[in-house]
């Protein structure tokens, strides 16, 4: 029998498992919730049972594996095979994760950056149909990404190639992000820095606009109802999807004009806007780059949605062999 591989996408909330063939095809997937509690020290347990577990129920053993690879937020020692740092998982200090994971399992084990991993899948089977060159950006409650160059993942010397949401698109004058700067593309293009936009330019908007209203009102407003608003024909909420496309597109010509990929894939939950946003990108990355990038990096959406993570997971241990 073929061997398979074995993914698994850390998140927050989620644990999402699958067993994937080597050509990339999930055969079953599974997802547990993710206990934080106790300074997450749960986690690796529970991932290390669900597996037990899963394995048994289909009848396999460690021995029908080539591997397991897994995706994480916070930042990875791909060679320690630990996190340190995953806030959301209650993870401050550092993480003893794979050493666990093969012992218990006695399956080779692999580790990588979340963002990274869901790059890796959507350029494997996903929107990138395994070209070797791809930059995924993932819009969702931050902006984060990866850059595959010549069939490799961009780590950097501290890990931290690819931090695509800490490109600085509006320098001076734009929003204070977490990490320090002044301007990075996550305040502006992440769900939260679209309704950031959008309250900004509100301030100086005069015309009718239900989203305006909302927002002078003090009312929830999401980057999804501003998308849907715009969509609609609401005029402000149209100018605040420009605004926020001109920094996509502006961002994707800079990394483009730099490494002149095949695609530039746009995933994560503001991806959801679907052909609106990538049309609207497009026409921002055609303005900013030069000819012979103009003409060969594609903008595209992404394909595989919340199955990135697991798919991209697995095909690390691909790289390890």
């Amino acid at each position: 029998m073929a061997k398979k591989l074995l993914g698994i996408d850390l998140g927050g909330t989620t644990i999402k498992f699958g067993i994937l063939t080597k050509a990339g095809d999930i055969q079953e997937k599974w997802a547990i919730e993710t206990n934080t509690l106790d300074g997450g020290k749960h986690i690796v347990p529970d991932i290390v049972a669900s597996i037990k577990h899963r394995l048994d129920l289909y009848g396999l053993t460690g021995e029908d594996f080539i591997g397991i690879g897994m995706g994480s937020p916070g930042a990875v020692n791909r060679d320690e095979k630990t996190v340190t740092g995953a806030f959301n998982l209650n993870w401050k200090d550092q993480q003893e994760v794979g050493s666990i994971i093969e012992k218990e399992t006695g399956i080779p084990f692999a580790i990588d950056n979340d963002a990274n991993v869901a790059a890796l899948g959507e350029r494997w089977v996903g929107a990138g149909a395994n070209n070797p060159d791809v930059i995924f950006m993932t819009l969702g409650t931050g902006v984060g990404g990866g850059i595959i160059a010549d069939g490799h993942l961009i780590h950097g010397v501290a890990g931290a190639g690819g931090e695509i949401g800490h490109m600085v698109v509006e320098p001076d004058t734009g929003f204070a992000c977490t990490c320090g700067t002044i301007g990075c593309l996550e305040t502006v293009a992440s769900a939260t820095g679209v309704v950031r936009v959008a309250r900004r330019l509100a301030e100086t908007y005069e015309g009718s606009s239900s989203i305006k209203a909302s927002i002078d009102n003090g009312d929830e407003v999401s980057s999804k109802a501003i998308f849907e608003a715009a969509q609609q024909g609401d005029f402000f909420a149209d100018s605040v999807v420009d605004k926020v496309c001109f920094y996509l597109g502006l961002a994707a010509a800079n990394m483009s004009n730099l490494l002149n990929p095949d695609s530039v894939v746009i995933g994560g939950g503001v991806s959801a806007a679907g052909e609106f946003l990538r049309s609207r990108v497009e026409t921002y990355f055609k303005q900013y780059t030069f000819p012979q990038v103009r003409q060969s990096t594609q903008i595209k959406l992404a394909e595989l949605g919340n199955d990135a993570g697991i798919i991209g997971a697995a095909s690390l241990v691909l790289e390890h062999q």
